[in-house]
């Protein structure tokens, strides 16, 4: 038996399925997982840190310092290449 989500049973949550497909499109619908599962992760990182801000003020090591560095610059290497691969999607070839 399929459990129930929020009061959900299977034809519902088929039919909301089959909305989401005709809205957009099968192959947009892994990419708007990625992207909310991103945020998701981002909106939680967020609040834990505001709720480590309110526990104790930290002072970071050097080490500490540079690995958040090195991860802004993966972050931003990281969105630079999901927009190439977005721009070769579409086809566009002009830079």
């Amino acid at each position: 038996m399929i459990p129930l989500i929020a009061g959900l049973g299977p034809p519902e949550l088929l039919i909301i399925l089959a909305v989401l497909v005709l809205l957009f499109g099968a192959s947009k619908l892994p990419e708007l997982a990625r992207g909310s599962g991103r945020a998701l992760r981002i909106f939680k990182a967020e609040t834990k840190g505001l709720m480590d801000d309110d526990d104790k003020p930290t002072t970071k090591t050097p080490e500490e310092l540079e690995l958040e560095r090195r991860q802004r610059e993966l972050e931003q290497r990281q969105a630079e290449l999901d927009a190439e691969a977005e721009r070769l999607r579409r086809g566009d070839t002009t830079t």
